[in-house]
């Protein structure tokens, strides 16, 4: 009589099955790990496949984040903020581009945008939304690919702030116009109008910069 239950397997089926079982589990665990792990940010998970001189369709990042840094956040980093949003914007190439701003100190943690600023951004078009200063940490210096301050002296705090800036992510924002100066705090002297100039020319400068490099990597 013949019996209902197949037959054992043997040693040699049993370790076959376990190999390729951990051989695949392996592979899924390296495919997660190259994929940024936060879950909550979509844009670090963003990627896209382009064409490149050659015809070949390959797998890239599309995401260049860019963080704008002055002494409050209420005034000529969220300016930079809203005009780097808008050249990109007008570029066409908006969501290829994560921006943001900060500060380096509390003194106006929670604040909007200064009016000034508000007033010259509606005088030039520029879209821009209310928002809440905050302050810049050292434990989110790998999130950035530009970290841009102002001017020397908040050159100088975000430098110590990222432990020396060891991938040399901070710089000046008119250093990539050429010049080696700051932009003017308009909270000080009063006129936007020179502010926005000086962010204008760093931006479209900056934008340039890395159009230039990304067309190296393509």
């Amino acid at each position: 009589m013949f019996s209902s239950l197949p037959p054992p397997l043997s040693d040699y089926y049993l370790t076959t099955i376990y190999f390729y079982t951990l051989h695949y589990f392996a592979s899924f665990c390296v495919v997660c790990y190259t994929i940024p792990n936060s879950v909550n940010d979509e844009v670090n998970r963003k990627t896209f496949a382009k064409r490149g001189k050659t015809g070949h369709l390959r797998r890239i990042f599309i995401v260049i984040k860019i963080l704008f840094v002055c002494h409050g956040n209420i005034c000529r980093s969220p300016m930079a903020e809203f005009v780097m949003k808008d050249l990109v914007c007008k570029a066409g190439i908006a969501e290829d581009f994560l921006i943001e701003s900060a500060a380096t100190t509390r003194e106006e943690i929670g604040a909007d945008i200064h009016p000034g600023t508000q007033n010259e951004l509606r005088m030039r078009n520029i879209p821009f939304e209310h928002r809440k200063a905050r302050q810049f940490t050292g434990m989110e210096y790998d999130k950035w690919d530009y970290i841009v301050a102002m001017d020397f002296e908040n050159l100088h705090h975000l430098r110590n702030m990222t432990g020396g800036d060891p991938d040399k992510k901070v710089n000046l924002l008119l250093s990539f116009a050429g010049k080696d100066k700051g932009v003017a705090d308009p909270w000080y002297t009063g006129d936007f109008g020179v502010t926005y100039d000086d962010v204008l020319w760093g931006c479209e400068s900056l934008l340039t910069k890395i159009k230039s490099s990304q067309a190296q990597i393509d």
